[in-house]
């Protein structure tokens, strides 16, 4: 599985562990990817994609079982 997000294109950060002793290590930040099945094009498709996106609602995730709400016709007043 690749480390980055289908949506944002989130990626690994680099950088060095750094001890006391001032001694420095490489090291990643990954980010936080979660694979999810969501609607693409009206199809459930599974996607790998980071938590900031289902946060901001960038992701329609599919739930297996549920129906669609029927659409309910205007009240007429």
């Amino acid at each position: 599985m690749s480390k980055v997000c289908e949506i944002c294109g989130k990626k690994p950060g680099f950088g060095n562990n750094v001890s006391h002793a001032n001694n420095t290590t490489k090291r990643r930040w990954y980010p936080n990817l979660q694979r999810v099945r969501a609607l693409v094009d009206g199809k459930p498709k599974r996607m790998t994609v980071c938590t900031s996106c289902l946060r901001a609602g960038k992701v329609t995730k599919n739930v297996r079982g549920r129906k669609p709400a029927p659409s309910r016709p205007e009240a007429a007043t």
